[in-house]
């Protein structure tokens, strides 16, 4: 098997299905975006609810494992990261969705590629269009920096 981003080379993308919806222009939901709402009962199930997982817990690691296979997202506590690193995270990460969309394209994905803007790769595997917009980052990040803030790239990287 070949690395992720052979992978990618091999099974691209097609185009019109890597652009996100601009959401700054968006004056109706596109039938595209249209999913189907489930009936809730408006109850607390915990069953239904997110993992939340301490990794000071013994059995943290087979935790993980099963959170990935089950939910396949979890959230993890008590993972030693500082709080100011998870904030300046999060303000680089607002920094980017925050600019015009115009500008996010500068760095869209092409579709064989892993790293840059646009939807999850596996938006192709639904009938219906992902309501999100991503940024992904594999290796340096650099360049895309450099194209999206010439004189103040660095704090993104």
């Amino acid at each position: 098997m070949g690395s992720i981003t052979e992978v990618f080379k091999n099974d691209p993308l097609h185009l019109d299905s890597a652009i996100p919806l601009d959401f700054d222009t968006l004056k109706s939901v596109p039938e595209s975006h249209e999913w189907a709402l489930e009936p809730s009962n408006h109850s607390l199930d915990s069953s239904k609810m997110l993992p939340v997982i301490d990794l000071t817990h013994p059995d943290a690691p087979h935790l993980v494992a099963h959170a990935a296979r089950t939910w396949g997202i979890f959230q993890i506590v008590n993972h030693g990261v500082p709080l100011g690193l998870m904030q300046s995270v999060e303000s680089e990460a607002r920094r980017l969705f925050n600019l015009p969309t115009q500008d996010k394209m500068k760095v869209l994905r092409s579709p064989e590629n892993l790293a840059g803007y646009g939807v999850a790769r596996i938006a192709p595997f639904y009938d219906k269009c992902m309501w999100h917009e991503g940024f992904t980052i594999h290796d340096s990040c650099v360049g895309h920096a450099k194209i999206l803030w010439p004189h103040d790239y660095e704090s993104f990287w």
